[in-house]
């Protein structure tokens, strides 16, 4: 085994036996694969291309594939799609109550002016930290100075307004657009959080007492539109029956009237009435004067 080591070339021996021109050949090879992967740019999706020509910044470039000047030119990659800007802030509230807050917010760089965001802050990282979070900051802690506590944590999103109108104002003229901030994690002093509750509680129970109250007027103003309804339904029931009432009253004294009209015209309308009400059948009973039967036909 050790004698079949010592037969085996080393690789020194083995470079030593390559010529000088194979050698070149390999050095020329290796060189050019190094040019050509140095002579285009590949712009990812989402992204935009800064080409610097010996480190001046000369055209912005869009995804795709590009070419460009091996060594003499370098292409810088910048993030268009939106991204998310966090600060962990301490504030004060309108109340002078010391709070801490996460403020979030999303951004996006304008494509079109990409170049000029790197030309002015040398990328997105210095952006942020030069530019973007020293005025979110102070736009957060403006828009939270702005509303008492409680106020805050019932309607947060009046505080989010505030700070997307300080972040627009402060932003204006810079090559972004701000798109939407947030607010997480409100902590107030721990006593005060805990009396806010009880006043939210307090609060709470007091609308449920004022909705139980409104559904009991309801309810009673019900019954009293009911009760009102039957007086009317029956009230108007009495006077259809006493107009009926009238009207056949009415009725029969215009017919005892014109029986007495007759009468007074005519003596025998009795006997006229007696015959057209006649069935035809003979009396089987004769009285006299003193309604004692004479006579009886049966």
């Amino acid at each position: 085994m050790a004698d079949d080591k010592k037969s085996r070339p080393g690789l020194m021996t083995r470079l030593r036996s390559i010529s000088p021109r194979t050698s070149l050949k390999w050095v020329a090879g290796i060189a050019l694969l190094l040019l050509a992967n140095a002579s285009f740019s590949i712009i990812e999706e989402g992204h935009v291309g800064v080409v610097k020509r010996w480190g001046k910044a000369v055209v912005q470039l869009d995804p795709g594939f590009h070419f460009k000047l091996p060594v003499a030119e370098t292409v810088e990659h910048i993030e268009v799609r939106q991204r998310t800007n966090i600060e962990f802030l301490s504030a004060a509230t309108q109340d002078q109550l010391p709070i801490t807050a996460t403020v979030s917010v999303n951004w996006t760089v304008n494509r079109e002016s990409a170049m000029a965001l790197f030309i002015a802050y040398g990328g997105l990282d210095q952006f942020e930290a030069r530019i973007l979070d020293p005025k979110q900051r102070s736009a957060a802690k403006a828009a939270l100075s702005m509303f008492p506590a409680d106020r805050m944590i019932r309607n947060r999103q009046k505080a989010v307004a505030a700070i997307m109108t300080g972040m627009t104002t402060e932003l204006d003229g810079f090559p972004i657009t701000i798109n939407s901030p947030q607010i997480e994690n409100i902590r107030l002093p721990k006593e005060y959080a805990e009396a806010v509750l009880e006043k939210e509680r307090s609060r709470e129970n007091a609308e449920r007492e004022k909705h139980a109250l409104e559904r009991q007027r309801l309810t009673a103003l019900q019954a009293v539109n009911t009760a009102e309804a039957d007086a009317r339904a029956k009230r108007i029931e009495a006077e259809a029956e006493a107009f009926r009432v009238r009207r056949e009253a009415e009725a029969e004294a215009e017919a005892i009237r014109l029986v007495n009209e007759q009468l007074a015209r005519s003596p025998r309308y009795i006997e006229l009435t007696r015959a057209k009400r006649w069935n035809g059948v003979l009396p089987t009973t004769v009285l006299n004067e003193d309604a004692t039967p004479l006579l009886s036909l049966k």
